[in-house]
């Protein structure tokens, strides 16, 4: 979404200010909120390159992103009954930037999540396990609300970012939920809503299954491990090993 594109229906945010004050305000708002959801994109990126040219283990399977439109924000402001100010809608809506990242096993949700929330610019605000307590749908997925600072060219603004953590497996499932609740509208047939249940615990089942077949095959070595399939080409490791024998001990740190 174009942080620039703004709805028409702005006035209630600022009964005082013209139009464009409003436009401006609205745009710089929507910015601050890409700017934190692209702050944890790229720190996601960067355990991926990590794990991709340092291990032989890559835990994150794919990242996705989603920014609110100006025009979902102020309907959930309205349906809240909130103050239409921007104060307002940052202490109550907390979805705002969503971050979503589908792992390959569920031990790799946890252990993904600690290497984020362990990076000292990132606060914790609140967290919500619903892989060890499931919604009772069958819902599953570890969700965070975590706050990231942003830096302007005049100042620095905390912004909160939704993050959800789940394996495809989770990811799969709640992509056919969403779809079935927004075929009925909401009134889903009760029938379905047993299917639903039923393969939310088979989903289950298949992480726990595939998690233990990965162990099993990885049991020799820590998943984690350097990789040799990654190694630098072996004239260049020859060069370097030459140069620090011929400095008389100095190498490179």
């Amino acid at each position: 979404m174009d942080p620039a594109t703004t709805p028409a229906d702005l006035s209630p945010l600022s009964r005082d200010s013209n139009l464009s004050q409003i436009r401006t305000d609205f745009t710089r708002f929507m910015m601050e909120y890409k700017f934190g959801m692209d702050e944890i994109e790229t720190k996601i990126s960067i355990l991926q390159e990590e794990f991709t040219h340092l291990h032989d283990y890559n835990p994150i399977e794919h990242v996705l992103t989603r920014l609110k439109t100006p025009e979902s924000i102020l309907e959930k402001t309205r349906r809240r009954g909130l103050d239409p100010s921007f104060e307002a809608i940052r202490d109550n809506i907390t979805d705002i930037a969503g971050v979503r990242v589908t792992c390959s096993f569920v031990r790799d949700v946890y252990q993904v999540y600690d290497m984020l929330s362990s990076q000292p610019d990132i606060e914790v605000m609140a967290v919500k396990d619903y892989i060890e307590h499931p919604k009772p749908n069958g819902y599953r997925s570890l969700h965070a609300l975590v706050r990231v600072p942003v830096h302007l060219s005049d100042r620095v603004v905390p912004v909160t970012v939704e993050m959800q953590l789940r394996t495809v497996a989770m990811d799969f499932w709640a992509s056919l939920e969403h779809k079935i609740y927004y075929k009925y509208r909401e009134d889903v047939p009760q029938d379905l809503l047993q299917q639903l249940q039923d393969a939310a615990q088979t989903a289950a089942d298949l992480d726990a299954r595939m998690e233990r077949l990965h162990v099993q095959i990885n049991s020799h070595k820590d998943s984690f491990g350097q990789s040799s399939g990654t190694e630098l080409a072996d004239h260049v490791v020859q060069q370097l090993h030459e140069m620090r024998e011929s400095q008389g001990g100095r190498r490179f740190v």
